[in-house]
């Protein structure tokens, strides 16, 4: 008879028999002296073997379990430990006693991450630029993981918009120089979580591990690296969150702890993505429940968040990665199919923990009072959201693509962005709304809009002038085109540059036309500009009402005011700047930032058909 012992990630193996293996799996794999949240549930699994009528104990100072809860699956026990405030770092052991046996199981209490809220967990601000990826279609850093024996997927083809790439976490860390670059402060990146299914694995959002980075990325050492790495450059580290669903390979679709562990119909039920049960005062229970417990697709199983046991794994795993990995903020996924109740629980928890965090959720709903039922708002309503901020899929639908796109009309064109602007009192603050030309799951913006130059040349003024924070998604400052019909692939194509042997490199504008280098400049340009423009980072927003195409903005505080001239037309337009003299008056000059050309205020000027001219007033 003989012990060994092996310590992998998220996962603890021991055999003490040849003839008997017993695989203990903790949930969380560890813990921290000094956090607030001290009473933990450890979720035990065996991977071989029941373990219900196992007696478990700790004998460790200022560590003591509450309850040992039994599960319907006889594999899992739940353990709610208590952490004393001054118990000491070290390795816990966790004793599991059956028939005059025992076995020990390690599980480490660390000592905090330093600097919660100063290098860690600052969270993002208006004065904040975020640049999102796709991890595995931004650049390969190390061809050595591209594949890794055992996983379900198997595929490399850079030929194929569903099969793997190859692009990882030291990719991202080669190209931060262009990231930052760009102005950027912020790095949000598609889920990096382990994703074990056998097709479809690279865009992580079906994953099967929580606590497991993937090892495609390049693991969990990495993944802090590059969180360290951002920090040191006072950049910040997004981490997209997935809490509605997980893979249908988890470990907890394949073998669920309880029976109500996920949300089950007697016969498949997909959610009706319709958003307007979870408010409207005329809604049926029947409507309310599919939209929440429906599954997301047949592939993403839906969690079940009223079980107190799944709302405490998934709490606890968020505030595990913020510590484990030095988190700042977190986008979280599908925020309107999971339990709203349960979410503003685990917003609370977070915020808690880390006072300065930031959490936005996607909310791609149609209607600003929409959106604002799911974040901080000034409604009188009985459900209270506490998100602070989301995605700004207004904007985005019925704003600046229909500014762009529509002839001006009394509701169309540059209307609907005023008037979708104007509905801005509806939220508690606006600024935290995270705004976007395009995304991972919307076409293209440069095909949005027709392959137009001009008009990404608008729409790219437009983000980095108007309120909140601005999210660009890699490519677009090199203008990728791709639509969503009739595949999503096409949107997450590589960033020309990332792989060895491209031709084509956007890092170092090699190959680029004279086009695109003049875009992924102006990009720049912008980026910078408002890196140091205190008013476009934090100063007020005034607009005016659009008349004939021509929509004008200011940003403005104490030390800085920006004029916005956007002409949507095909035409020139005059503009007498003595009809804003209400922002104008005291100032004598505008710099226009990009082509330096002064206009002196007391006289009329002329812009050219489509353009959206920034002037710095001085």
């Amino acid at each position: 008879m003989y012990s060994k012992f092996f310590l992998s990630a998220a996962i603890i193996f021991l055999t003490f028999a040849p003839a008997q293996s017993q695989n203990y799996e903790l949930y969380p794999t560890h813990w921290w002296v000094g956090m607030k949240w001290n009473k933990v549930q450890i979720l035990v699994r065996n991977t071989s073997q029941n373990i219900a009528s196992q007696k478990v104990s700790i004998r460790y100072d200022g560590v003591k379990i509450e309850k040992v809860q039994k599960l319907d699956n006889q594999k899992y026990l739940a353990l709610d430990v208590v952490i004393d405030p001054k118990a000491k770092i070290g390795t816990v052991q966790i004793e599991f006693s059956e028939n005059g046996k025992t076995v020990k199981i390690p599980w480490e209490l660390k000592s905090r991450r330093k600097g919660n809220g100063t290098s860690f967990a600052q969270g993002i601000t208006s004065s904040d630029f975020i640049y999102f990826l796709m991890p595995d279609r931004f650049s390969n850093g190390d061809e050595k993981n591209d594949i890794i024996a055992g996983m379900k997927d198997q595929s490399l083809d850079r030929d194929s918009i569903f099969l793997r790439h190859g692009g990882d976490l030291q990719g991202v860390i080669n190209h931060l120089d262009y990231i930052q670059s760009l102005g950027a402060t912020a790095v949000w990146l598609t889920p990096v979580i382990e994703n074990d299914m056998p097709n479809r694995t690279e865009h992580g959002y079906a994953f099967t591990n929580h606590y497991k980075i993937d090892a495609r990325h390049g693991g969990e050492e990495i993944y802090k690296k590059l969180s360290d790495e951002l920090h040191r450059r006072g950049m910040k580290l997004i981490k997209d969150a997935v809490y509605n669903h997980i893979g249908s390979q988890h470990f907890m679709a394949l073998d669920p702890p309880t029976k109500d562990w996920l949300h089950r119909w007697d016969s498949y039920t997909n959610t009706s993505y319709k958003d307007q049960p979870l408010f409207d005062p005329y809604a049926s229970k029947a409507d309310k429940k599919r939209m929440s417990d429906g599954w997301f697709t047949p592939n993403m199983p839906d969690l079940n968040q009223n079980n107190p046991l799944v709302a405490n794994f998934q709490i606890q795993n968020a505030l595990w990665a913020v510590e484990e990995f030095g988190i700042d903020a977190w986008r979280i996924d599908t925020y309107a199919y999971n339990d709203l109740v349960f979410m503003n629980r685990c917003n609370k928890a977070l915020l808690d923990e880390y006072p300065k965090i930031f959490l936005f959720g996607e909310t791609w709903v149609h209607g600003v009072t929409n959106q604002a039922f799911f974040v901080n708002n000034n409604f009188d309503i009985p459900f209270k959201s506490n998100l602070t901020g989301v995605t700004d899929f207004q904007l985005n639908l019925y704003g600046i693509t229909k500014a762009l796109n529509e002839p001006f009309g009394w509701t169309e064109g540059a209307s609907r962005l005023y008037s979708t602007l104007a509905q801005d009192f509806v939220y508690k603050d606006a600024t935290r709304n995270v705004i976007f030309l395009d995304n991972h799951d919307l076409d293209r913006f440069f095909t949005q809009i027709g392959e137009n130059v001009a008009k990404q040349k608008m729409g790219l003024a437009w983000l980095f002038t108007c309120r909140g924070i601005p999210q660009l998604y890699y490519g677009t400052e090199i203008l990728m085109k791709g639509s969503t019909h009739p595949f999503d692939g096409n949107v997450r194509l590589d960033f020309p540059g990332g792989w060895k042997g491209d031709t084509k490199n956007a890092f170092t504008q090699v190959g680029l036309t004279q086009t695109e280098k003049e875009i992924q400049d102006y990009t720049k340009l912008l980026g910078n500009f408002r890196k140091n423009s205190s008013a476009l980072k934090t100063g007020k927003l005034q607009q005016y009402v659009p008349s004939d195409g021509l929509y004008v903005y200011f940003r403005y505080d104490s030390k800085q005011t920006i004029m916005c001239v956007m002409n949507t037309s095909d035409q020139e337009k005059e503009i007498d700047f003595g009809a804003y003299s209400e922002r104008t008056n005291g100032f004598k000059k505008a710099i226009e930032i990009s082509s330096k050309d002064v206009l002196e205020l007391n006289s009329k000027a002329i812009i050219g058909g489509k353009k959206l001219f920034i002037f710095e007033l001085q």
